[in-house]
């Protein structure tokens, strides 16, 4: 199964402890207490449930749904 924008936002909330509506796709996540040990959280998840290929460093170079949305797979 693919990941979508709506999946990244609600995986992002859920190791935030946020709301997914309070997750924006354009903006910085680290902004919102985003840190490197949860983008790894995040991206063995997706590595493990969706067959994500995309390495620790590209989610860190630009950490934005937006951003991660192309290197995650996401096509819509």
């Amino acid at each position: 199964m693919a990941l979508t924008i709506d999946q990244i936002r609600a995986d992002v909330a859920d190791v935030l402890g946020e709301d997914t509506a309070d997750i924006p796709v354009d903006e910085n996540l680290v902004d919102y207490g985003l840190d490197s040990v949860r983008i790894m959280s995040l991206l063995e998840r997706w590595r493990r449930d969706h067959g994500v290929e995309a390495t620790f460093v590209d989610l860190a170079e630009q950490p934005a749904v937006e951003a991660w949305a192309p290197l995650l797979g996401v096509t819509a």
